[in-house]
C-alpha cells in the first residue's frame, strides 16, 4: 500500500512534465503575432535634421490593441509611444523623438521597443536596438593644396586636395564659400576631398574662394566648420595691370599660368609663347594700347601706355 502513493506521485509529475513540454512545443510552433519588424538603428534627437527621430514599424497578423514603450538597458520604461491603441491587421508604425515621458532628451545609449498586445496576451521586446547619439563628430582640416590652381582641364594643377582627419566614423563635406561642393563616404577616419573648381559642372570665375570642412555622423549630428583656407582660381594672369613704356622700346611682363603655352595679342600683332616672361616691343606711335594673353577660353588684359620717345641729345 505504501508504494501506490509514490507511484501516483511519479505519474503526476510525468504528466505535468509532458504537459509543460507540450505547451512549450506549441509556443515554438505558434507564429509570432507580429512580423516584418523595421527599426531605425541610430538617430539624434538634437540634430535638427531629417533624422531627429526613430521609426518603429512592424506587421500585425491580426487586429490588436497595442501598447509600445521604449526601454533602456536596465529594462526601465523611459517613454510610452502609444497605449491601448486599436490597430487593424497590417503594418503599423510609431515614431520616437528621443524624449522621455517628462519631455527630456534621454541620455546617449541603447534602447529597445517593447510591444504589448492585449488581445494576444503577449509582451514582446523587439531584438532591434536603437542607439541615441547626440555627440557631433570632430573634423580637422589637415591641409589644402595647392593654394593657386587652374581648373582648365589640362592636367596641371586642376584641382584642390583637402586632407582631413575625423574622431569617429562620419561623412566629410567640403564647403566652398559655404556651399557644399564635395561629399565623402562614411567610414574612413582620415582621407581627402577634391574640388575641381566647378559649380554645376562649369568652371568658376577667377578669384579667391574659401575652403572649409564639416562632417555628419550616421545619427545626423553635424560637426562645427573648420577654419577657412583661401584658394585662388587662376587660369592666366598678367603680372601688371598697367605698363608705361616709350615708343619703340622693349618691355617685359610676367605671365602666370599652368598651361604649357599661351596666346598673346598686342598692337595688331599676335603670337604664342611658352616662357613665363613675355617680351614685346612698343609701337612707334604714342598712345594707349591693350595687351591680351589667352589660354583656352580664359584671358587677362593689361593697359600699355606708350609715351613719346626720349628727345635726341
Amino acid at each position: 500500500m505504501s508504494r501506490l502513493p509514490q507511484t501516483l506521485v511519479v505519474i503526476v509529475l510525468l504528466g505535468a512534465t509532458a504537459a509543460a513540454f507540450a505547451v512549450t512545443e506549441h509556443l515554438k510552433l505558434e507564429r509570432s503575432p507580429i512580423t516584418g519588424t523595421r527599426v531605425d538603428k541610430v538617430f539624434s534627437p538634437v540634430c535638427e535634421c531629417p533624422r531627429d527621430f526613430s521609426v518603429v514599424s512592424f506587421i500585425l497578423r491580426r487586429p490588436e490593441t497595442v501598447t509600445v514603450r521604449m526601454l533602456d538597458t536596465r529594462g526601465d520604461v523611459v517613454r510610452t509611444l502609444v497605449q491601448d491603441r486599436r490597430e487593424a491587421k497590417g503594418r503599423v508604425s510609431y515614431t520616437w523623438d528621443g524624449l522621455d515621458d517628462l519631455d527630456r532628451v534621454v541620455p546617449e545609449g541603447i534602447y529597445r521597443p517593447r510591444v504589448e498586445l492585449e488581445r494576444n496576451g503577449r509582451t514582446i521586446v523587439l531584438p532591434n536596438p536603437i542607439r541615441v547619439d547626440t555627440t557631433p563628430p570632430v573634423v580637422t582640416l589637415v591641409s589644402v593644396l595647392p593654394r593657386v590652381f587652374s581648373p582648365d582641364g589640362d592636367g596641371r594643377r586642376d584641382r584642390v586636395v583637402a586632407k582631413f582627419r575625423l574622431d569617429e566614423k562620419a561623412r566629410p563635406i567640403l564647403l566652398v564659400d559655404g556651399r557644399r561642393e564635395a561629399l565623402g563616404r562614411f567610414g574612413k577616419r582620415q582621407g581627402r576631398l577634391l574640388w575641381f573648381g566647378k559649380v554645376d559642372g562649369e568652371p568658376v570665375r577667377p578669384g579667391t574662394y574659401e575652403i572649409r570642412l564639416r562632417a555628419v555622423d550616421r545619427a545626423g549630428n553635424r560637426s562645427a566648420r573648420t577654419r577657412a583656407v583661401p584658394v585662388r582660381v587662376r587660369y592666366v594672369e598678367l603680372g601688371r595691370d598697367r605698363v608705361e613704356v616709350r615708343a619703340g622700346e622693349r618691355f617685359s611682363i610676367f605671365v602666370s599660368t599652368d598651361a604649357s603655352s599661351y596666346d598673346w595679342l598686342f598692337a595688331g600683332k599676335r603670337g604664342t609663347r611658352e616662357r613665363r616672361v613675355l617680351r614685346l616691343r612698343a609701337p612707334e606711335s604714342a598712345g594707349t594700347y591693350a595687351l591680351y594673353v589667352k589660354v583656352g577660353n580664359h584671358a587677362d588684359r593689361a593697359v600699355v601706355v606708350v609715351t613719346e620717345p626720349a628727345p635726341a641729345p
